[in-house]
Protein backbone atom coordinates (compact mmCIF):
# COMPACT_ATOMS: atom_id res chain seq x y z
CA UNK A 1 0.00 0.00 0.00
CA UNK A 2 1.79 3.57 -0.75
CA UNK A 3 1.73 6.25 1.35
CA UNK A 4 -0.16 9.47 1.84
CA UNK A 5 2.09 12.91 1.99
CA UNK A 6 1.75 13.53 5.56
CA UNK A 7 3.27 9.96 5.66
CA UNK A 8 5.90 10.13 3.62
CA UNK A 9 6.41 13.00 5.57
CA UNK A 10 6.66 11.71 9.01
CA UNK A 11 8.00 8.69 7.84
CA UNK A 12 11.27 10.42 6.79
CA UNK A 13 11.13 12.40 9.97
CA UNK A 14 11.24 9.52 12.11
CA UNK A 15 13.80 7.16 10.63
CA UNK A 16 11.04 4.92 9.30
CA UNK A 17 10.83 3.67 6.03
CA UNK A 18 7.01 3.77 6.23
CA UNK A 19 4.28 4.68 8.50
CA UNK A 20 0.45 4.15 9.21
CA UNK A 21 -2.46 5.92 10.29
CA UNK A 22 -2.74 5.82 14.21
CA UNK A 23 0.86 4.59 14.56
CA UNK A 24 2.83 7.16 17.47
CA UNK A 25 6.29 8.47 16.50
CA UNK A 26 9.15 10.42 17.33
CA UNK A 27 9.79 13.18 15.03
CA UNK A 28 12.62 15.20 14.42
CA UNK A 29 11.38 19.02 13.35
CA UNK A 30 12.67 21.10 11.08
CA UNK A 31 11.17 24.56 12.19
CA UNK A 32 9.61 25.28 15.79
CA UNK A 33 7.08 28.16 15.44
CA UNK A 34 5.58 30.93 18.10
CA UNK A 35 3.91 34.13 18.44
CA UNK A 36 3.45 36.57 21.02
CA UNK A 37 1.13 34.90 23.16
CA UNK A 38 1.93 31.46 23.09
CA UNK A 39 5.72 32.02 23.39
CA UNK A 40 5.97 33.60 27.08
CA UNK A 41 3.76 30.64 28.15
CA UNK A 42 6.02 27.84 26.38
CA UNK A 43 9.33 30.08 27.94
CA UNK A 44 7.79 29.55 31.44
CA UNK A 45 7.40 26.11 30.77
CA UNK A 46 10.77 25.78 28.85
CA UNK A 47 12.71 26.99 31.88
CA UNK A 48 10.77 25.35 34.61
CA UNK A 49 11.70 22.22 32.80
CA UNK A 50 15.54 23.44 33.40
CA UNK A 51 16.39 23.71 30.14
CA UNK A 52 19.33 25.60 29.11
CA UNK A 53 19.98 25.98 25.63
CA UNK A 54 17.49 25.80 22.10
CA UNK A 55 18.39 22.74 19.32
CA UNK A 56 19.08 24.95 16.77
CA UNK A 57 18.71 28.90 16.79
CA UNK A 58 18.12 28.93 13.16
CA UNK A 59 14.76 26.88 13.24
CA UNK A 60 13.07 28.16 16.33
CA UNK A 61 10.83 31.13 15.04
CA UNK A 62 9.11 33.95 17.37
CA UNK A 63 7.10 36.25 15.34
CA UNK A 64 4.96 38.90 17.38
CA UNK A 65 2.18 39.58 15.64
CA UNK A 66 -0.99 39.79 17.69
CA UNK A 67 -0.45 41.96 19.83
CA UNK A 68 1.96 44.45 18.48
CA UNK A 69 2.08 47.36 18.64
CA UNK A 70 1.57 46.12 22.13
CA UNK A 71 -2.27 47.52 23.41
CA UNK A 72 -1.25 47.50 26.95
CA UNK A 73 0.83 46.94 29.66
CA UNK A 74 0.36 42.74 29.83
CA UNK A 75 0.80 42.50 26.09
CA UNK A 76 4.34 44.63 26.33
CA UNK A 77 5.36 42.98 28.98
CA UNK A 78 4.89 39.80 26.89
CA UNK A 79 7.12 41.30 23.38
CA UNK A 80 9.47 41.81 26.29
CA UNK A 81 9.87 38.62 27.54
CA UNK A 82 9.86 37.01 24.15
CA UNK A 83 12.80 39.40 23.23
CA UNK A 84 14.78 38.63 26.27
CA UNK A 85 14.57 34.80 25.49
CA UNK A 86 15.42 35.48 21.64
CA UNK A 87 18.80 37.86 22.37
CA UNK A 88 19.91 35.14 25.25
CA UNK A 89 18.97 32.21 22.84
CA UNK A 90 20.42 34.55 19.61
CA UNK A 91 17.33 33.26 17.85
CA UNK A 92 17.41 34.08 14.00
CA UNK A 93 13.92 33.87 12.97
CA UNK A 94 12.63 36.81 15.50
CA UNK A 95 10.62 39.54 14.00
CA UNK A 96 9.43 42.41 16.17
CA UNK A 97 7.96 45.53 15.08
CA UNK A 98 8.89 47.10 11.82
CA UNK A 99 10.16 43.51 10.68
CA UNK A 100 6.95 41.53 11.70
CA UNK A 101 3.67 40.25 9.49
CA UNK A 102 1.01 37.56 10.32
CA UNK A 103 3.00 34.66 10.78
CA UNK A 104 1.59 32.26 8.41
CA UNK A 105 1.97 35.13 5.08
CA UNK A 106 5.66 35.82 6.61
CA UNK A 107 7.19 32.50 6.89
CA UNK A 108 6.72 31.31 3.57
CA UNK A 109 7.48 35.03 2.15
CA UNK A 110 10.54 34.46 4.16
CA UNK A 111 11.70 31.07 2.34
CA UNK A 112 11.53 29.59 5.79
CA UNK A 113 9.01 27.13 5.09
CA UNK A 114 9.08 24.01 2.28
CA UNK A 115 7.95 21.40 0.65
CA UNK A 116 9.11 18.06 2.93
CA UNK A 117 9.32 20.03 6.19
CA UNK A 118 7.95 18.90 9.56
CA UNK A 119 6.97 21.78 11.34
CA UNK A 120 5.31 22.41 14.99
CA UNK A 121 3.72 25.68 15.93
CA UNK A 122 1.84 27.03 19.29
CA UNK A 123 -0.93 28.59 16.79
CA UNK A 124 -3.47 26.67 15.72
CA UNK A 125 -3.02 27.87 11.90
CA UNK A 126 -0.18 26.55 11.40
CA UNK A 127 -1.28 24.13 9.26
CA UNK A 128 -1.50 27.00 7.09
CA UNK A 129 1.99 25.95 5.03
CA UNK A 130 0.64 22.66 3.91
CA UNK A 131 0.33 25.56 0.86
CA UNK A 132 3.74 24.42 -0.18
CA UNK A 133 3.86 20.63 0.90
CA UNK A 134 4.68 20.98 4.77
CA UNK A 135 3.36 18.81 7.37
CA UNK A 136 2.85 21.78 9.66
CA UNK A 137 0.51 21.23 12.86
CA UNK A 138 -0.54 23.35 15.77
CA UNK A 139 0.31 22.68 19.19
CA UNK A 140 0.57 23.59 23.07
CA UNK A 141 3.53 26.25 24.03
CA UNK A 142 4.39 22.98 26.61
CA UNK A 143 5.15 20.91 23.05
CA UNK A 144 6.32 24.32 21.72
CA UNK A 145 9.07 24.43 24.64
CA UNK A 146 9.90 20.77 24.73
CA UNK A 147 10.21 21.48 20.60
CA UNK A 148 12.94 24.17 20.91
CA UNK A 149 14.81 22.47 23.24
CA UNK A 150 14.94 19.06 21.60
CA UNK A 151 13.70 19.14 18.27
CA UNK A 152 11.79 16.70 18.45
CA UNK A 153 7.61 16.05 18.66
CA UNK A 154 5.96 12.78 19.45
CA UNK A 155 2.79 12.31 16.83
CA UNK A 156 -0.30 10.20 16.00
CA UNK A 157 -0.12 9.59 12.72
CA UNK A 158 -3.40 11.10 11.15
CA UNK A 159 -5.67 9.25 8.76
CA UNK A 160 -6.14 11.19 5.64
CA UNK A 161 -9.03 12.19 3.73
CA UNK A 162 -8.77 12.98 -0.27
CA UNK A 163 -10.51 16.63 -1.48
CA UNK A 164 -10.40 15.48 -5.36
CA UNK A 165 -10.25 18.99 -7.70
CA UNK A 166 -11.54 19.32 -10.93
CA UNK A 167 -12.59 22.28 -13.27
CA UNK A 168 -11.68 25.68 -12.48
CA UNK A 169 -12.86 28.77 -10.47
CA UNK A 170 -14.99 30.99 -12.41
CA UNK A 171 -14.87 35.07 -11.82
CA UNK A 172 -15.90 36.08 -8.33
CA UNK A 173 -15.47 32.58 -7.27
CA UNK A 174 -12.19 32.17 -4.32
CA UNK A 175 -10.17 29.45 -2.74
CA UNK A 176 -12.17 30.84 0.27
CA UNK A 177 -15.23 29.35 -1.72
CA UNK A 178 -13.66 26.21 -1.48
CA UNK A 179 -12.87 26.00 2.27
CA UNK A 180 -16.26 26.97 2.75
CA UNK A 181 -18.11 24.23 0.81
CA UNK A 182 -15.76 22.02 2.13
CA UNK A 183 -17.36 23.03 5.53
CA UNK A 184 -20.78 22.56 4.42
CA UNK A 185 -19.99 18.90 3.16
CA UNK A 186 -17.83 18.15 6.65
CA UNK A 187 -18.88 20.39 9.46
CA UNK A 188 -16.63 21.67 12.02
CA UNK A 189 -15.35 18.82 13.01
CA UNK A 190 -15.58 16.41 10.28
CA UNK A 191 -11.44 16.62 10.00
CA UNK A 192 -11.01 15.72 13.36
CA UNK A 193 -8.18 12.92 14.13
CA UNK A 194 -7.23 13.75 10.00
CA UNK A 195 -5.19 15.11 7.32
CA UNK A 196 -6.73 17.13 4.27
CA UNK A 197 -4.72 16.16 1.28
CA UNK A 198 -6.07 18.23 -1.65
CA UNK A 199 -5.09 16.86 -5.22
CA UNK A 200 -6.74 16.44 -8.61
CA UNK A 201 -6.79 18.48 -11.72
CA UNK A 202 -8.42 21.30 -10.38
CA UNK A 203 -5.24 22.32 -7.94
CA UNK A 204 -3.44 23.50 -10.79
CA UNK A 205 -5.73 26.96 -11.31
CA UNK A 206 -4.78 27.43 -7.45
CA UNK A 207 -1.80 29.66 -6.94
CA UNK A 208 0.16 29.24 -3.52
CA UNK A 209 -1.46 32.27 -2.04
CA UNK A 210 -4.60 30.35 -2.93
CA UNK A 211 -4.01 27.25 -1.11
CA UNK A 212 -2.58 28.92 1.96
CA UNK A 213 -6.11 30.41 2.25
CA UNK A 214 -7.59 26.87 1.80
CA UNK A 215 -4.75 24.97 4.12
CA UNK A 216 -5.29 27.65 6.80
CA UNK A 217 -8.86 27.01 7.17
CA UNK A 218 -7.91 23.27 7.79
CA UNK A 219 -8.40 24.15 11.32
CA UNK A 220 -12.02 25.18 10.93
CA UNK A 221 -12.32 21.87 9.85
CA UNK A 222 -10.97 20.25 12.87
CA UNK A 223 -8.34 18.78 11.44
CA UNK A 224 -4.42 17.63 12.25
CA UNK A 225 -3.48 19.34 8.84
CA UNK A 226 -4.07 20.12 5.52
CA UNK A 227 -1.79 19.67 2.70
CA UNK A 228 -1.28 20.06 -0.93
CA UNK A 229 1.70 18.81 -3.29
CA UNK A 230 4.85 19.96 -3.81
CA UNK A 231 4.35 20.77 -7.92
CA UNK A 232 5.01 23.35 -10.53
CA UNK A 233 2.94 25.90 -9.07
CA UNK A 234 5.40 25.44 -5.83
CA UNK A 235 7.79 25.74 -8.49
CA UNK A 236 6.98 29.03 -9.91
CA UNK A 237 5.82 30.69 -6.07
CA UNK A 238 9.75 29.62 -5.43
CA UNK A 239 11.40 30.69 -8.78
CA UNK A 240 9.22 34.51 -8.02
CA UNK A 241 11.00 34.74 -4.73
CA UNK A 242 14.24 33.55 -6.40
CA UNK A 243 14.11 29.81 -4.52
CA UNK A 244 13.95 27.39 -7.22
CA UNK A 245 17.07 25.67 -6.26
CA UNK A 246 15.18 24.54 -2.75
CA UNK A 247 12.28 22.61 -5.08
CA UNK A 248 11.28 19.52 -3.98
CA UNK A 249 8.65 17.66 -5.09
CA UNK A 250 6.13 16.22 -2.91
CA UNK A 251 3.05 13.79 -3.75
CA UNK A 252 0.90 11.01 -2.55
CA UNK A 253 1.58 7.47 -4.15
CA UNK A 254 -1.33 6.63 -6.28
CA UNK A 255 -2.47 3.17 -4.30
CA UNK A 256 -2.61 5.66 -0.98
CA UNK A 257 -5.21 4.88 1.31
CA UNK A 258 -8.10 7.61 2.43
CA UNK A 259 -10.64 7.08 4.33
CA UNK A 260 -12.75 9.29 2.35
CA UNK A 261 -12.87 10.90 -0.86
CA UNK A 262 -14.75 14.15 -1.69
CA UNK A 263 -15.05 15.32 -5.02
CA UNK A 264 -15.80 19.06 -5.93
CA UNK A 265 -16.48 20.73 -9.03
CA UNK A 266 -14.95 24.00 -9.45
CA UNK A 267 -16.75 24.73 -12.58
CA UNK A 268 -19.82 24.73 -10.63
CA UNK A 269 -19.36 25.95 -7.49
CA UNK A 270 -20.47 29.75 -6.14
CA UNK A 271 -20.08 32.06 -3.61
CA UNK A 272 -20.05 31.11 -0.64
CA UNK A 273 -20.48 33.02 2.92
CA UNK A 274 -21.11 31.33 6.12
CA UNK A 275 -23.82 32.41 8.47
CA UNK A 276 -23.22 33.36 12.52
CA UNK A 277 -22.43 31.75 14.45
CA UNK A 278 -20.33 28.57 12.92
CA UNK A 279 -18.24 28.59 10.15
CA UNK A 280 -19.95 25.20 8.87
CA UNK A 281 -22.92 26.99 8.76
CA UNK A 282 -22.59 27.99 4.43
CA UNK A 283 -25.13 29.32 2.10
CA UNK A 284 -25.09 30.55 -0.97
CA UNK A 285 -23.99 34.42 -1.06
CA UNK A 286 -27.14 34.67 -3.45
CA UNK A 287 -29.61 33.66 -0.71
CA UNK A 288 -29.35 36.13 1.60
CA UNK A 289 -29.96 39.17 -1.07
CA UNK A 290 -31.12 41.75 0.70
CA UNK A 291 -29.74 41.12 3.92
CA UNK A 292 -28.81 43.95 5.50
CA UNK A 293 -25.53 44.47 6.80
CA UNK A 294 -24.18 46.17 10.18
CA UNK A 295 -20.87 46.12 10.60
CA UNK A 296 -17.95 45.30 7.51
CA UNK A 297 -14.62 44.39 9.15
Amino acid sequence: MGMTMTQKILAAHCGEAAVTAGQLINAQLDIVLGNDITTPVAINEFEKAGFDSVFDRTRVNIVLDHFVPNKDIKSATQSKQCRQFADKYDILNFYDVGEMGVEHALLPEKGIVTAGDCIIGADSHTCTYGAVGAFSTGVGSTDMAAGMAKGVAWFKVPAAIKVELTGALRPFVTAKDISLEVLRLLSVKGGVGHVMEWGGPGIAGLSVPDRATITNMGTELGATTSIFPSDEVTRAFLKAQGREADFTPLSADPDAAYDRVIHIDLDTLEPLIACPHMPDKVVPVRSLKDTKVDQVC
